[in-house]
């Protein structure tokens, strides 16, 4: 499973320096953070790279978003009339527009738009057959990716996943983009049945023969490697780790205002503030903090160096560059060559969580909103919710998935 880097404010330059470091990656562009001249100065540095590859997401969720730069992009249509859009040259000339922009970028597919489903019914689905259809007829250069963008309601309900899988072979597309928007506004998903049906509709596609992206991701998706997914894409902000459809509006308050420092333990699946790193040097326990090997980019070598964490220089920059860093490595180790492969992969990384954790929170050091410690049982449940559904079907066809 690989990671892509989900844009978002602020990383031009961090997307530069991580694909560079790592010798390759693909960064999803984002027109809500960039303006034209931006997305193809930043789309040519992406390409200069070696590896380096880039997507575009139209973020066509919302047709009367009213985001000042998203809108202002060419492709944006000046009007939108709901219906009558997906059945005449509008649909066209949208896409012509993002085939265009997709080709100046030089982009590695072409992820189509989709709109945001709150309820998975008739009329969405007809809406995202018709894109399909009309970019089929046309594009003749790039890859399709089909958009995929659920509400919170709809991927908590299973009969509405049930019918989009029912669906989705009509469509014969070779890739999807999922997002998914979090229910309550949550980082980590506390409902278990919201992680089972992301990582079944993942699944079903995969097993449709499609390649799949999850977009706006967090490490709790790494759960995501028991659907064999392909890539999980993940940023700096909450706001790309999640799928909040009102960033797509204006004006959107969120929480860039308020500019924390989060320090990622990979092993314990959990973010901590640096005053928490300070309680653990004192309870001498701040070693069991420290990435492992495999996982440490060197960028949180001052915060284990002996002094107190809170009096060394940690940037916001060295804490993002750090979180995808480990986030890319523990999406390399989620590669498995069987699905009971993968189940053990993520039952022992759960494991090892929740004993780390049992060490840590006696301790006094907890993660906030941010920790780990009761989505160890959701990511459980789910994986066991998952085995039922799709273990008999994915242990005989894993090697056989599109890679």
């Amino acid at each position: 499973m690989q990671l892509h880097l989900q844009f978002g404010y602020g990383m031009m330059e961090h997307c530069r320096a991580l694909i560079s470091q790592w010798n390759g990656g693909t960064a999803i562009l984002s027109p809500r953070d960039l303006d034209n001249e931006q997305l193809e100065r930043l789309a040519d540095g992406m390409n200069a790279l070696p590896g380096g590859e880039c997507l575009l997401d139209p973020q066509f969720y919302l047709p009367h978003a009213d985001h000042e730069r998203l809108c202002s992009h060419a492709y944006w249509p000046a009007e939108y009339e709901t219906g009558a859009f997906f059945q005449g040259p509008a649909l066209t000339k949208l896409l012509r527009e993002l085939r265009q922009l997709n080709s100046r970028l030089r982009c590695s597919a072409f992820i189509l738009p989709g709109l945001l489903a709150a309820v998975i019914d008739d009329d969405w689905l007809a809406t995202q057959r018709a894109i399909v259809e009309e970019a089929k007829a046309k594009e003749r250069d790039l890859p399709l990716i089909a958009t995929i963008a659920l509400s919170a309601e709809a991927a908590q309900d299973e009969e509405q996943i049930g019918r989009l899988l029912e669906d989705a072979p009509l469509w014969r597309t070779p890739a999807y983009y999922i997002v998914c928007e979090h229910p309550n506004g949550q980082y980590l998903v506390r409902e278990p049945n919201w992680v089972a049906n992301v990582i079944d509709l993942a699944a079903g596609l995969r097993l449709q023969g499609s390649k799949v992206i999850l977009g706006y991701c967090n490490h709790q998706m790494l759960i995501a490697e028991l659907a064999k997914v392909n890539a999980i894409a993940s940023g700096t902000w909450m706001n790309v780790r999640s799928f909040p459809p009102d960033k797509f509006k204006a004006p959107y308050d969120d929480e860039i205002k308020q500019r924390a420092t989060w320090y990622y333990c990979p092993q314990a699946l959990s973010e901590y503030k640096i005053p928490f790193l300070d309680i653990a040097k004192r309870q001498k326990i701040l070693p069991l903090m420290a990435p492992p090997p495999d996982l440490d980019g060197g960028f949180v070598a001052a915060l284990f160096g002996g002094a107190q964490p809170s009096s060394v220089p940690f940037s916001e920059q060295a804490a993002f560059r750090h979180y995808l860093h480990c986030l890319r490595g523990q999406c390399a180790s989620a590669t498995a060559t069987s699905f009971d492969a993968a189940i053990a992969t993520h039952e022992r990384r759960l494991d090892d969580a929740e004993a780390l954790l049992q060490r840590l929170t006696p301790a006094g050091i907890r993660g906030q909103l941010r920790d780990f410690g009761e989505i160890v049982d959701v990511n459980r449940a789910a994986m066991e919710l998952f085995k039922t559904l799709r273990g008999s079907v994915l242990r005989r066809r894993w090697a056989g998935l599109p890679v």
